[in-house]
C-alpha cells in the first residue's frame, strides 16, 4: 500500500460506481414517485451531478499528486481531503433535500460549503506542491 494515488484512484472509481447507482436510484424516484417536489428532484439531481463531476476530477487530481514531491503520508491527506470535500459537497445536496423548508439554509446546506471548502484546499495543496517539486 506504497502508491496512495493508485489506492485513492481506486476509492474514486467506486465512488463513480456509486453514482451510476445513484443515477439509476434518481430514475427509479423520477418516474416512480410523483409525489417528489419540484424543489427535491432538483436537489437530487444536483447532488449525483456535483458527485460525479467531483470524483472525475479527482481521478485527474491523483494522476498530478505524483508529481509533487510530497511524501506518502501527504499524499494521503491531500487525496482523503478531496474525497472528504466531494463527499460533503454533493451530500449536503442529499442532506438538503430531506430539510422541511427547502427555501432556508438547513445542516445540508452548511455540508455542501463546507465540502467546497475541503475541495478548494485540496487544489490549492496540490497547485503548490506541483509549483515547488
Amino acid at each position: 500500500m506504497h502508491d496512495p494515488t493508485r489506492w485513492l484512484g481506486v476509492l474514486a472509481i467506486f465512488g463513480i460506481l456509486g453514482v451510476l447507482y445513484g443515477g439509476w436510484a434518481l430514475l427509479t424516484f423520477l418516474t416512480a414517485k410523483p409525489d417528489l417536489s419540484v424543489a427535491r428532484a432538483r436537489f437530487f439531481r444536483a447532488g449525483h451531478a456535483h458527485a460525479g463531476v467531483l470524483l472525475v476530477l479527482s481521478l485527474v487530481y491523483f494522476r498530478y499528486l505524483p508529481e509533487t514531491d510530497f511524501s506518502d503520508g501527504l499524499q494521503w491527506a491531500a487525496g482523503l481531503l478531496l474525497l472528504a470535500g466531494v463527499l460533503a459537497q454533493s451530500g449536503g445536496f442529499f442532506l438538503h433535500m430531506a430539510a422541511d423548508d427547502l427555501e432556508r439554509p438547513s445542516g445540508g446546506t452548511k455540508t455542501t460549503r463546507t465540502g467546497a471548502f475541503l475541495i478548494a484546499l485540496a487544489l490549492l495543496f496540490l497547485a503548490l506542491g506541483l509549483a515547488i517539486a
